[in-house]
């Protein structure tokens, strides 16, 4: 088995108005989405992508359902751009790692990766960078074409070659990595790699010390050295490590959605002859209104049974159920969503509101409120920066 402790931090920075980046993290995976896009487009694509992608993580808890998952967050993103215009251009990075099942009940750790945030390893004070960027620059440097200090200022060193909600198939870097008790692990996102240097990285991210201390710091640092984009960083240390039985070190593919299941055609060869009617015309008439009447009401019972979504508390978690609180006859609401945020981060009147639970007219709707009266918790807390060791926080930001 393989367990971890944790610590998340954000940052607006000097000169973005907004923070596109989002984040969560917990005892089994930690997510980090660096957003792009005009139009508060950055936000949406990152926080759109980090809730797919921690739902499919709770499904299914294996390499092929992340992949699965963040093929689907891809999809998503390109489709919410197509409905929304103004949005056209949105899209995010993704770095993430989760505690995933191994035969023999083990769990190990998996890294995911597309764009250029980036995931480091820490042991005994060495830094070792576990991701490769997907920017332009960076292809060139392992192509020769440029020489690394060349790429740190090329002006291509900000576009990406890979980017969910940029095109299909989307190419994702899975790699299954081999920590040791005492190992960290920092995910952050290039607002944070682009401002401090490697060696800057090592001694704070590996300071001696509760891991609070050290991802708050390296986000200040980030601040200090220019603050030009939003900053973001997770660090996990492990306490408990198991070895992999099996390397994983390869780009795959997310498989594509289920199509639906196609009708099947009837042959002209396969029509019988005319039946000879039994009833009259008045009697199918009689009987058709009577159906009518019948799946009426059953129509009429089932939309107004799950027209309706809502906020709930489960065991300290904000989820959405939809359906009406107390159901309707047979009708029961049943669990869509499972969000990132905890009952901890609300507000005391908005925890007791959804205790009495909030009602929503849609899925969307209710993400949207959630996420506001999270915003609002963070905004009544006394510091800009917010570190968290238990839970997500979202903000979002305009990319490049």
């Amino acid at each position: 088995m393989t367990r971890w402790r944790y610590a998340a931090a954000t940052d607006t920075g000097l000169v973005r108005e907004t923070n596109q980046d989002a984040y969560f993290v917990d005892d089994a995976v930690a997510i980090v989405a660096d957003g792009m896009g005009g139009h508060a487009a950055g936000e949406v694509a990152s926080a759109m992508t980090v809730d797919k992608v921690y739902n499919g993580f709770l499904q299914r808890p294996t390499v092929e359902g992340v992949v699965r998952a963040i093929g689907a967050a891809n999809r998503d993103v390109l489709a919410n751009a197509k409905e929304h215009p103004e949005r056209q251009g949105m899209g995010t990075t993704l770095i993430a790692v989760g505690l995933l099942d191994e035969p023999g009940g083990h769990t190990v750790p998996v890294l995911f990766h597309v764009g250029d945030s980036r995931a480091y390893q820490l042991r005994d004070g060495a830094l070792r960078q576990l991701s490769e960027d997907h920017s332009v620059a960076e292809e060139w440097v392992r192509m020769g074409r440029l020489t690394p200090e060349e790429a740190l200022i090329h002006p291509r060193r900000h576009q990406l070659t890979r980017a969910i909600g940029v095109d299909q198939p989307l190419e994702i870097d899975v790699q299954t990595l081999s920590v040791q008790v005492g190992d960290r692990l920092l995910l952050c996102s290039d607002g944070l790699s682009n401002e401090l240097s490697p060696e800057d990285i090592a001694e704070i991210a590996s300071a001696p010390g509760d891991l609070e201390s050290a991802v708050h710091a390296l986000v200040q640092a980030a601040t200090y050295a220019g603050g030009r984009d939003n900053i973001s960083a997770v660090l996990v240390e492990f306490v408990e490590a198991h070895e992999p039985s099996l390397m994983v070190n390869q780009v795959m593919l997310p498989p594509p959605p289920t199509p639906p299941r196609a009708e099947p055609v009837a042959s002209p060869l396969s029509k019988r002859r005319p039946k000879r009617r039994v009833f009259t015309w008045r009697n199918g008439a009689v009987l058709a209104i009577l159906g009518a009447l019948v799946w009426g009401f059953f129509a009429i019972m089932h939309w107004y049974a799950y027209s309706n979504f809502y906020l709930a508390d489960n065991a300290g978690r904000v989820v959405i159920y939809q359906g009406q609180p107390n159901g309707v006859l047979w009708y029961k609401p049943h669990l869509v969503h499972v969000t990132r945020f905890t009952m901890k981060e609300l507000r005391g009147a908005d925890r007791a509101a959804i205790t009495a639970t909030v009602g929503e007219p849609s899925l969307r709707a209710s993400l949207q409120y959630i996420t506001y009266l999270h915003a609002q918790w963070q905004l009544s807390l006394p510091t800009t920066t917010t570190t968290t060791t238990t839970s997500t926080t979202t903000t979002l930001k305009a990319k490049k």
